[in-house]
């Protein structure tokens, strides 16, 4: 009886992926609407618009012909749904703002809605296998829901992994940065000129956000709130100190070459603190290995010799 509902499992799921791949033809419900690609070229002009002095959009789904732009509906409003139930939205925005990925809490929610679907559907295909076999017990029933479990909390792990990675390139790149626009200063040049110089002689993540505050400055908006919008995004408090530094000589022409030297200085003491600390953690990690492996490991082959000559009667 088992072996006869798996098997119906079996092709109603492939008549499920048949009935997909022709609701896929359709219509191309998974494009961006005209109003998202337009968006980042339209300067906003009313005050409380969206973020870095853009328009903001709205990202709703946009009706089209076909059964596509229903089930794209639907998928929407169940995505919502998950970012209703989940929550964390601080928390992940600033994970996605510091790993510089697009698209907001929405497009991140579809994606751990699609990791959810496609580890329920690896779940059900293990559920299905083990029923042909013949092995399948009561506790594989569960397989799915822990597998959709299991993508959901893998999407957000990565994004965290993301972030993680991103902060620590940007914290090794801030002294340098931070030295190169102190000998522009140094030089004579205003601050936007020594941001725009080592903006385009440079390439790195820091300099990205530097470029994004440069490009706004040029565009209209204040270099203080283009700096201000970096600190914002990054949230590290090695560069919201510089910022800080930076935005009170916009405001009050304070001198900058020698402070931001002594703030290249200690990013450099933070990066040898943190290096410490991160070869104290290896260590520790190098002696697992060592403690459960290696010595376990050599204590047998010291003692079974021995043991083997005593059972023996020999020596």
């Amino acid at each position: 009886m088992m072996t006869d509902a798996a098997i119906a499992v079996l092709f109603g799921a492939a008549f499920g992926l048949g009935c997909w791949m022709l609701l896929g033809l359709t219509a191309r419900w998974g494009a961006m609407s005209l109003a998202a690609r337009v968006g980042p070229y339209v300067r906003d002009v009313v005050a409380g618009g969206g973020g870095a002095g853009f328009v903001d959009v709205g990202s709703g789904p946009v009706a089209g012909p076909g059964s596509g732009a229903v089930l794209r509906a639907a998928l929407l409003q169940l995505r919502g749904r998950i970012t209703g139930i989940l929550g964390g939205s601080e928390s992940i925005e600033r994970r996605l703002e510091q790993a510089a990925r697009q698209g907001g809490i929405e497009r991140f929610r579809g994606i751990q809605l699609l990791c959810a679907l496609l580890g329920l559907l690896a779940g059900a295909v293990c559920v299905v296998v083990f029923a042909l076999a013949g092995v399948l017990r009561p506790p594989a029933l569960v397989l799915p829901i822990v597998a959709g479990a299991v993508g959901v909390v893998a999407c957000d792990l990565f994004l965290s992994s993301a972030a993680r990675r991103r902060v620590s390139r940007i914290q090794e790149e801030l002294p340098t940065v931070l030295e190169f626009l102190s000998l522009c200063l140094a030089a004579g040049e205003g601050l936007l000129d020594s941001l725009r110089r080592v903006t385009a002689v440079g390439a790195g993540e820091f300099l990205g956000e530097l470029r994004i505050a440069v490009i706004d400055a040029g565009t209209g908006s204040s270099l203080a709130d283009g700096l201000g919008g970096v600190a914002r995004r990054l949230q590290m408090p090695a560069v919201t100190r510089a910022v800080d530094q930076l935005v009170a000589a916009i405001e009050r022409g304070a001198p900058l070459a020698a402070v931001l030297q002594a703030q290249a200085a200690d990013a450099r003491e933070d990066a040898k603190r943190v290096l410490i600390e991160r070869a104290g953690k290896n260590e520790i990690g190098m002696l697992v290995p060592l403690v459960f492996l290696i010595l376990p490991l050599s204590v047998v082959f010291a003692i079974f010799p021995a043991g083997q000559l005593l059972q023996l009667g020999i020596g």
